[in-house]
């Protein structure tokens, strides 16, 4: 659905810019599910320069390139009425997939020291991974599409934060 104007070819490939940012993030929980099938890692070689410029620039930084990277686009993308809603949109709702990752990575290794079974450890690594790469690939499907991309509850807090 698009509403509040059309989206141009620019707008459609801005909006889909910020969900390197998750899944990026996402990558980690990745580890378990790339150690089984190896060959998922060439699907993923097109981001090399994406990550080793996030490295630096999360080094460069003492470990908080993400929070940087959250607050400049929160600050000068989602809270800058001068840009078209759609991107706005768009960039709201990966910094809140990325909020869903932090989460995770707070809450997954507190779960993992009561679970003594590494399968079922793995297995909520790989249905993290997953579950973040569907998000991302749905969304930005959507947003090369011109579409606004729906995902519940994440989708109803970001129309609450972006007017």
């Amino acid at each position: 659905m698009t509403w509040r104007g059309t989206t141009t070819v620019r707008d459609r490939i801005f909006a889909s810019l910020p969900y390197l940012l998750p899944l990026i993030d996402g990558l980690g929980f990745g580890g378990f599910l790339f150690g089984q099938f190896p060959v998922l890692r060439v699907l993923f070689l097109p981001l090399q320069p994406v990550l080793i410029i996030y490295g630096i620039l999360d080094s460069s930084f003492f470990g908080l390139g993400g929070l940087i990277i959250f607050f400049a686009l929160y600050l000068l993308v989602v809270r800058n009425e001068r840009i078209a809603h759609f991107i706005r949109f768009n960039t709201m709702q990966a910094i809140l997939i990325d909020i869903v990752l932090v989460l995770c990575r707070l809450i997954v290794p507190i779960l993992a020291k009561g679970i003594q079974i590494t399968f079922i450890i793995e297995t909520i690594f790989n249905v993290i991974f997953l579950g973040v790469l569907a998000a991302v690939i749905y969304s930005v499907a959507q947003s090369l599409l011109g579409r606004y991309a729906e995902i519940p509850t994440i989708s109803d807090a970001v129309h609450m934060q972006v007017r």
